[in-house]
């Protein structure tokens, strides 16, 4: 692992075992079936893709809410042992999460102030003055002004958009070097939806952090990340550029994706979409091959329906699971 990658994930799976009545095994639900990345230091890294393909799985077994079944997780050049309470402690301290629902993420029994003095206290920081000092900071950083005005309210007392930066604000009070951000403003107003995205990204300027970006939303994610992760069916199918991404896509699927981006120009209202058909693939017994093929536009019979399709590098930073491109450089190299 070079020195500016923070986080490897290697051959990483997460499967649940799914049981009948309790004793008899269906099988297993492949949530995470098969992903390898690296996410630099200071990088902002967007994973993209249709609910159940596996992104918030991911995103919680790179947290240590799940233990991987098979595979490594490498955080800054140490494996990551879900067995190890000590190192998972250590671990969570400079890992930071935001979940999606601001309200249900923050315990309405307890004041912005003791939101905040929680982490600090159980990872060890007994002296209230720079516990303190850590709180009002944070408040500052997430603009929760004036602070004074904040410490004393609860959950319930903040609007939505008050209350994610809160959930914030007990993301970075550790100062760590790892955001994991899962679908952080799908619940809010589109009003506050921007201000959210710009705090997160002025904060990992700011602390040189490192974030992870679950989203379905590929609208946001060309102002936000600087590379994204397309996930189907529990896999990553293809990883590039943010702009490379975005302007020439590779794969069958991440057009399709692109293709759904609703357009705001209302002359462009009753422009055919081109959808593919059916749905997305079970991952508790996935299809042979490619997982795209019974969707896909540009199926190979005999080849797509039968074997996985290898990663190929098209260009530095760009990746597509595709036989579509594997045949093009097979041919290329002959």
């Amino acid at each position: 692992m070079t020195d500016d990658v923070l986080l490897s994930v290697e051959d990483l799976h997460t499967w649940f075992e799914l049981r009948r009545f309790g004793l008899f095994r269906v099988g297993h639900v492949r949530a995470v079936d098969g992903v390898d990345f690296v996410l630099h230091r200071g990088e902002a890294v967007a994973v993209v893709g249709e609910s159940g393909c596996g992104k918030s799985t991911l995103a919680r077994t790179i947290l240590g809410l799940y233990t991987p079944t098979r595979g490594r997780i490498v955080f800054d050049g140490t494996p990551l042992n879900t067995k190890d309470e000590r190192a998972m402690r250590a671990y969570r301290a400079q890992v930071g999460y935001v979940q999606q629902d601001p309200f249900g993420a923050l315990p309405p029994f307890m004041d912005v102030r003791r939101i905040l003095d929680e982490p600090l206290v159980i990872n060890g920081i007994k002296d209230r003055a720079t516990r303190e000092a850590r709180i009002r900071q944070a408040l500052e950083d997430v603009r929760l002004t004036p602070v004074e005005d904040f410490l004393g309210k609860f959950p319930h007392q903040l609007s939505g958009g008050q209350q994610q930066r809160l959930v914030i604000a007990r993301a970075i009070i550790l100062q760590p070097k790892l955001i994991v951000a899962d679908e952080p403003v799908s619940m809010l107003d589109a009003s506050v939806r921007v201000e959210i995205l710009q705090l997160l990204r002025r904060l990992q300027s700011a602390y040189n952090i490192s974030i992870l970006y679950i989203t379905h939303d590929l609208s946001t994610v060309r102002f936000f990340s600087e590379r994204i992760f397309v996930m189907y069916g529990a896999k990553i199918v293809e990883q590039a550029r943010t702009r490379d991404l975005l302007d020439n896509p590779q794969h069958p699927y991440t057009r399709a994706l692109l293709n759904a981006i609703p357009d705001p120009d209302p002359d462009n209202a009753h422009r055919f979409r081109e959808v593919p058909p059916g749905e997305p693939p079970s991952l508790l017994n996935p299809p042979a091959g490619c997982r795209f093929h019974p969707r896909c536009p540009a199926v190979i019979p005999g080849l797509c329906d039968v074997q996985a399709p290898p990663d190929v590098e098209l260009q530095q930073a760009h990746q597509v699971a595709c036989w579509l491109h594997a045949e093009h450089v097979r041919q290329e190299s002959a």
